[in-house]
């Protein structure tokens, strides 16, 4: 079995947005696979992880583009 990646540009979006979308994106994915967010909201950096927090998913980490962030999140059982 392997792992899907899909990626989510929210680049241009402000909160709630990012998380909005990246929690509609997941539904779609299997446990495991992982979600790239790809966002330039400066609350993303708080916003993702408590996301992943209180939905179950798994924060795999955040790291910085010329002009956005990225994050990456495994999808919880």
């Amino acid at each position: 079995m392997t792992d899907i990646e899909t990626t989510l540009d929210a680049i241009g979006l402000l909160c709630p947005l990012p998380v909005l979308k990246a929690r509609k994106r997941l539904k779609s994915l299997a446990s495991g696979d992982v979600l790239t967010i790809l966002a330039d909201d400066p609350a993303a950096i708080v916003d993702v992880p408590h996301f992943c927090t209180e939905a179950g998913h798994e924060f795999l980490g955040q790291s910085d583009a010329a002009d956005h962030q990225i994050y990456r999140i495994r999808k919880g059982g």
